[in-house]
C-alpha cells in the first residue's frame, strides 16, 4: 500500500493518494466526489479493473526549435513525480500505461510558434490508458496545444512540471466523437516565480470528466485556469479543479463558460481552492458561468473555499446559471438582426473572452465555427 494519508481527509489536501487501484475502495455513486457522476455510464473504468484492448495514438509535425516529444517507459523517474492519484480511475490508468507522451522544453528556450500535438482514439470499444508528461524546463516561454479527436474509452494522466520562472500556456481541446468516453486527471506543478496558463476546451464525447489540480513548490506562482464546454443533447461534461495554495505570496484565477441546449444535457462545474497556513499573501478568484438554451438541460455549479490563514490578499469565489436573456435577443432584434443571428451573437459573446485567451488564431476561428454549428444544428 503506497498512501500518503490514511486518517479520515479533514480537507482536500489529506485525501488519500495512491498508485495503487487496490487502495481505493469500489465506487457507488454515494460519494461526494461522484454524485454528479452517471457511473454507468463509464464502461467499467470506475467498477472493474479492465485491461487495456486499444491503444491511442499520438501526432505531431514539424515541432518548433526547444520542443521535444518522445516516447518513455512508464519506469522513467519522472513518471508519477507530479502526479499520485488520488481517485480510482487515476490510479487505473497510471498503473495500465505501459508507455508515457513525454513532451520537453529546453531551458532558456522562448518558443514563438505553438507546438501541437494531437491525441487520436484507436475505437470506443475497448479500454485504453494513457499518460502524458510535460517538463518545460527553467525561464523557458512556450504555447501547447492537445487535442483529442477520434473514438475512445480512455482513462489517462497529464503531469505538467513548470520550472522555476518558465511561462506555459497549455490548452487541452476535447473534440472526442459522440461515442467516446474520457476521465483525466492534470496535475500541474510550479515552481518559484513559475506561470501556467491552461485553456480547457469541452466539446465531444458522451461522457468526459476532466480533473485539473495545481501545486504551488515556492514563492511568486501563477495560476490561471480558464475553460469553455458546450453540452448537447445526452451528454454530460463534468469538470472539477483543485488549487491547493502551500506556497506564500502565489495567485490562482479560475473562470469557467458553459453553454447547454437539448434533453438530457448535462453539465458539472466543481472548483476546490485551498489556501492552506503558510500560504500567506495568496490572492485568489474563481467564478463559473453557464447558461441554459434550451429546456430539458441541467448544470450543476459547485465553488469550495477553504481558508486557513487570515493573512490573505483576496479571495472570493461566484457562481451564475441562468437562462438565455430574452432581454438581449430583443435588444438585438429590435435592430434589425434576425433572430437565429441574434442568438448565435450572444452565444459568441458569452464565450469571447475565453476564446481570445487562447493564442492560436486557427484554434480560435475553429472553435468559434464549432459553436455556431452546435447551434444552427439546434435550430437556433
Amino acid at each position: 500500500m503506497t498512501t500518503e494519508a490514511i486518517a479520515p481527509p479533514k480537507t482536500k489536501s489529506q485525501a488519500l493518494r495512491s498508485y495503487d487501484v487496490a487502495d481505493f475502495p469500489a465506487l457507488t455513486g454515494l460519494e461526494e466526489e461522484w454524485r454528479f457522476t452517471p457511473l454507468k455510464r463509464l464502461r467499467g473504468l470506475a467498477t472493474g479493473v479492465p485491461a487495456a484492448t486499444v491503444k491511442v495514438e499520438h501526432e505531431y509535425g514539424q515541432l518548433p526549435a526547444g520542443v521535444g516529444v518522445s516516447t518513455v517507459d512508464r519506469t522513467d523517474p519522472r513518471i508519477g513525480s507530479v502526479l499520485t492519484p488520488f481517485d480510482r480511475i487515476s490510479a487505473l490508468a497510471h498503473g495500465g500505461a505501459g508507455q508515457a507522451l513525454l513532451v520537453t522544453v529546453d531551458a532558456d528556450a522562448v518558443v514563438t510558434e505553438p507546438a501541437l500535438v494531437k491525441v487520436v482514439g484507436g475505437g470506443a470499444e475497448g479500454v485504453a490508458f494513457g499518460h502524458t508528461f510535460v517538463e518545460v524546463g527553467r525561464f523557458a516561454e512556450v504555447t501547447l496545444v492537445l487535442e483529442h479527436v477520434g473514438s475512445a474509452t480512455l482513462a489517462d494522466n497529464v503531469e505538467v512540471a513548470v520550472a522555476d520562472g518558465a511561462k506555459l500556456t497549455l490548452v487541452t481541446v476535447t473534440d472526442w466523437a459522440a461515442d467516446s468516453v474520457q476521465a483525466q486527471h492534470v496535475k500541474v506543478r510550479l515552481g518559484r516565480d513559475a506561470r501556467v496558463t491552461h485553456v480547457q476546451v469541452t466539446l465531444g464525447g458522451d461522457l468526459v470528466r476532466q480533473f485539473t489540480s495545481v501545486e504551488y513548490t515556492g514563492r511568486g506562482g501563477e495560476a490561471e485556469l480558464y475553460g469553455l464546454y458546450f453540452a448537447d443533447a445526452g451528454q454530460h461534461l463534468e469538470h472539477r479543479q483543485l488549487v491547493d495554495h502551500t506556497a506564500p505570496d502565489c495567485r490562482s484565477d479560475v473562470g469557467y463558460r458553459g453553454a447547454l441546449q437539448g434533453d438530457g444535457a448535462h453539465t458539472v462545474w466543481v472548483g476546490d481552492v485551498l489556501i492552506q497556513a503558510e500560504a500567506t499573501g495568496t490572492e485568489t478568484y474563481e467564478i463559473n458561468r453557464n447558461l441554459l438554451l434550451t429546456d430539458g438541460a441541467r448544470a450543476d455549479s459547485v465553488p469550495n473555499l477553504e481558508i486557513e490563514t487570515g493573512e490573505v490578499a483576496g479571495a472570493g469565489h461566484a457562481s451564475a446559471t441562468g437562462r438565455f436573456d430574452d432581454e438581449h435577443l430583443f435588444y438585438l432584434m429590435a435592430r434589425g438582426i434576425p433572430e437565429a443571428e441574434a442568438r448565435k451573437l450572444v452565444v459568441r459573446g458569452f464565450f469571447a473572452e475565453l476564446i481570445n485567451k487562447i493564442p492560436v488564431e486557427e484554434l480560435r476561428e475553429r472553435l468559434g465555427q464549432a459553436i455556431e454549428d452546435r447551434l444552427a444544428r439546434a435550430g437556433a
